[in-house]
């Protein structure tokens, strides 16, 4: 953790005696750069106690013009150049508006004032959400916050250092403040301590997760920290003996190494025993050594030391050095049982890997003059994935495509798979082979028709695992297909992959867009008898100008005909403001209905129905007819026996609306298959898996043809979970088409 003083040099006032304060920074200025240090300190402390109206009150308030010298600390630390840690001194001032930035750029010239800027950019990620919200948001504010965020990093990765030295000065300051600790906590926890993670600087990323995880769960962290605070005598006797006993053998082989005690943080003990559910007594690195030796091939000579002393726990073995995490950290890790049979983890690593774990991009950090920066290659591949989320600006189809980009590189899991030429390719947990293709070349995702998994081959869908070798099978004609963009089928999971497919498809010829769309569109509201669909409408819901220009984006894979489907569902009556709430969960079936189901407009409480000829569904356009002695009878719109009885008697017509509650209703659907033995089995045993009530089946053999069509009458909650249920319906083996039959209509 970084070490930051108690207390600033002090004049006899109270106030911070500057020259003393900028000779104590762990850095060598030159003389003008000492001089221009000590500029930005009075320009900061000028502005700060100018806008102080009690200049007593002032003295003990933690000001911005002491957070910024604290910030300056932490970035000295980190031995970062004159004009980071200048920015650090200014930049509390000038946000707060009491600094600016013009006077900025007078004194400490653009460079400076670039910083500056950049790190107020960065500010817009501020969450603006509460609790129950996405901590990062969701639409396209928020989307275009986190892309300006990237902007500044990839143009400036000191950028985003600095950043991260203000908010480890916030969540110290707000130790004591109730009403801010939880949100800056949450704000700290689900942002910047990943994007420490991710820029690989190990102390800043445990001191931000502890200090969040002690704001946001304090019993949590008060009962962890009482476990290990009762065992600290005897687990620091423990150490001791383990690091004289691998000094003396380190000393026999001739390796020069420095063996420490490894401090856990607290966060991560919990974490480790809620992911795995295990007590605290099960977490093997509570008793923890760190071995640090020269050079590579030291780190396997100690690795082999360690495992003669004492027996190794199978699984408990990390070679972070051949496989890399994905922020560039390297060391071995295995868990031995050590003296006294107790668990022992080590972790092996060379001075250089260390100072990478800790610092990480810092570490490779150089710069020559005040201007010039020379950045190595470690550097370059720690901060690629920036630069690749902003190459995917110009792909990405949905707004959402960036923000999932952020949060799957800093947070997935990754694994490592292997070409056929045997050169390892990175990938997020869960990728598929035509991930994969598209990870090695756009034109070999677009052509790609089939995939072998260590020679045999297997489905697209399949998901990868590391250690294996993929070969991806191209075809001379193959081009993309619209499945691939479908979640549900799960073609693909990572979000570059997906958008270079839309975007393939957002090249194509617009007629051709709009012609594909439409035909996708009919179909699906085909299948599912919607009828009385006006699509200026639906267009208009879904944030499009024309009915042409939504066919087009359908067509392109810019959007999903389900979220036509339900923007459509949305239109009741004609009227665009009411919509229906369908629960995302299967209701348990029920056959019995009140009159909360349906809102009777004008009139109050009344007996009804839905009327077994058309079976309407939420979703659907309704029509009541008022019975003789039976209520309210409920019919779709475009009901033949409605409109029938509208010629005939329209003084018992009346308006009726869906009721908001969670209810299932009867729908009949057909499905035509070529037969087979099991059909009707499989069918069965799918709608039991989607806690679908089957009330009646009826099946027909055409034996000439070797055909077969079932009718079923099914219990269902709303047109979207009836998609879905046609969709893994359509999927079955030998099934050819699944729909909603039109009981009852013309």
């Amino acid at each position: 953790m970084v070490q930051v003083r108690a207390a600033h040099p002090e004049n006899e006032d109270g106030s911070v005696n500057i020259a003393q304060w900028v000779e104590r920074l762990p850095i060598a200025p030159d003389p003008i750069a000492y001089e221009q240090l000590v500029q930005a300190c009075e320009m900061a402390w000028q502005a700060d106690k100018s806008d102080q109206s009690n200049e007593n009150a002032w003295s003990e308030h933690y000001s911005a013009y002491r957070t910024g010298l604290e910030m300056a600390e932490i970035l000295a630390e980190l031995q970062l150049d004159q004009d980071s840690i200048i920015t650090a001194i200014i930049y509390r001032v000038v946000r707060e508006g009491k600094l600016p930035l013009a006077s900025v750029e007078d004194c400490f010239g653009s460079s400076v004032t670039q910083l500056v800027e950049g790190v107020l950019r960065m500010a817009s990620i501020t969450p603006l959400a509460k609790n129950d919200q996405q901590v990062l948001g969701d639409g396209h504010i928020q989307s275009e916050n986190v892309r300006k965020m990237l902007v500044a990093m990839v143009d400036d990765v000191r950028v985003a250092l600095i950043k991260l030295a203000e908010r480890s000065c916030a969540i110290r300051a707000v130790k004591n403040n109730d009403k801010k600790r939880e949100v800056v906590a949450k704000e700290v926890f689900e942002i910047y301590a990943p994007l420490a993670h991710r820029l690989g600087i190990a102390h800043i990323k445990w001191e931000l997760e502890d200090l969040a995880f002690r704001y946001l769960q304090s019993d949590a962290y008060k009962r962890i920290a009482k476990l290990l605070d009762e065992r600290r005598i005897d687990r620091q006797s423990y150490i001791d003996e383990v690091i004289d006993t691998v000094l003396t053998e380190l000393k026999r082989v001739n390796i020069e190494g420095l063996v420490t005690g490894r401090a856990k943080h607290i966060y991560s003990i919990w974490r480790k025993m809620n992911y795995k559910r295990i007590g605290f007594s099960e977490i093997y690195d509570i008793r923890a050594v760190r071995i640090l030796v020269p050079e590579v091939k030291d780190c396997y000579t100690v690795l082999g030391i360690v495992h003669t002393l004492w027996r190794n726990i199978p699984k408990e073995f990390d070679d972070y050095i051949a496989n890399p995490k994905d922020n560039g950290y390297r060391s071995l890790h295995t868990a031995v049982i050590g003296p006294s049979g107790q668990v022992l983890e080590v972790q092996i690593r060379t001075h250089d890997m260390h100072e990478e774990a800790e610092f990480g991009v810092c570490a490779h950090w150089r710069y020559k003059g005040a201007d010039k920066k020379a950045r190595s290659d470690s550097y370059e591949e720690k901060i690629a994935w920036l630069r690749q989320v902003l190459d995917w600006h110009e792909e990405a189809g949905e707004e959402s495509d960036i923000q999932n980009a952020f949060s799957a590189n800093i947070n997935d899991d990754r694994i490592y798979v292997f070409t056929p030429d045997g050169h390892v390719v990175e990938m997020s947990h869960g990728a598929t082979p035509l991930d994969f293709a598209y990870r090695i070349h756009t034109e070999v995702g677009h052509s790609c028709r089939g995939a072998k998994v260590n020679s045999r081959i297997v489905p697209l869908t399949y998901q990868l695992e590391t250690g294996q070798q993929v070969e991806i099978i191209r075809g001379r004609n193959f081009t993309p297909s619209r499945d691939w963009l479908r979640p549900s089928l799960g073609y693909l999971n990572t979000p570059r992959a997906r958008a270079k497919v839309r975007h393939w498809f957002k090249e194509q010829d617009r007629e051709h867009n709009i012609s594909t769309g439409r035909l996708l569109l009919e179909k699906e509201f085909k299948r599912l008898a919607l009828t009385s669909i006006d699509y200026r409408e639906v267009a208009r819901k879904v944030h499009f100008n024309s009915v042409d220009d939504m066919f087009a984006a359908v067509g392109a894979g810019d959007l999903g005909p389900g979220h036509v489907l339900h923007a459509a569902q949305s239109l009741v009556d004609g009227d665009v403001n009411k919509q229906i709430e369908l629960s995302p969960q299967w209701r348990a079936p029920s056959s019995s209905r009140t009159q909360s189901d349906i809102t009777i407009s004008g009139v109050g409480n009344m007996l009804t129905q839905l009327a077994k000829c058309c079976k309407p569904l939420p979703g659907d356009a309704i029509t009541g007819y008022i019975t003789q002695g039976r209520g309210v009878s409920v019919h779709r719109q475009d009901c033949t026996q409605i409109l029938q009885l509208q010629e005939k008697e329209p003084e018992r017509i009346i308006q009726v609306d869906w009721g908001e509650e969670q209810q299932t209703y009867p729908v009949d659907i057909v499905i035509e298959a070529y037969d087979r033995h099991g059909l009707l089995r499989d069918v069965t045993i799918l709608l039991a898996s989607e806690n679908v009530n089957l009330i009646s089946v009826n099946t027909q053999a055409n034996s000439n043809d070797s055909t077969a069509i079932l009718r079923l009458t099914i219990e269902i909650g709303g047109l979207d979970m009836l998609g879905i249920l046609l969709s893994k319906l359509n999927g079955l083996p030998n099934v050819v088409n699944v729909y909603r039959v039109r009981v009852g209509m013309h």
